[in-house]
């Protein structure tokens, strides 16, 4: 075993552990550093596929801008020190038959295709893929950057609305 694969071992199992710790958690902030930490672990495989402009968007975008937001919507909408319901067994049985035909399927569609190697080089500079997203043609991303954006906007339009406490009517 190389020390590439290690690595890549060892940054999937990071991935994976603080991906579980984030939804098996009883406490909602501590939900949230976990899936901060699972993040920062795809902005880790990123940065070791050397594909350093998608790890630098990964970690301004998600770590920085979506789990900032829903921490800072956990602090206004909920007790973040207080602890969630358990979830019923039902539920968790359902989760894990859910989980399990989730992976079953993916193997089987994986296991359909033949994966080659091949030996073009991976091309992929911050000017190419800046020209790209500002592209308004066929193979351009101009159109879902804005639909991202304004997702982000909404996103952050409900959190204030959500934070804004109605005073009760005075009698």
């Amino acid at each position: 075993m190389t020390a590439s694969q290690i690595i890549f071992y060892l940054i999937s199992a990071f991935m994976l552990g603080t991906a579980i710790l984030a939804v098996t958690t009883r406490k909602i902030f501590r939900s949230a550093i976990w899936l901060l930490f699972s993040l920062i672990g795809t902005a880790a495989l990123y940065f070791w596929l050397e594909v350093e402009f998608i790890a630098a968007v990964q970690i301004i975008v998600y770590v920085g801008g979506i789990v900032v937001l829903i921490i800072f919507s956990i602090f206004l909408t909920q007790q973040s020190g207080q602890r969630m319901a358990k979830a019923p067994i039902t539920r968790v049985i359902a989760s894990v038959l859910a989980t399990i035909f989730g992976f079953s399927l993916t193997f089987l569609l994986i296991s359909q295709h033949s994966f080659q190697l091949t030996e073009k080089p991976f091309d992929w500079t911050i000017s190419k893929i800046g020209m790209q997203m500002l592209g308004t043609d066929r193979n351009g991303f101009a159109l879902p950057l804005e639909v991202v954006s304004i997702l982000l906007l909404a996103a952050m339009i409900g959190c204030i609305v959500i934070a804004i406490k109605s005073n009760p009517e005075e009698k």
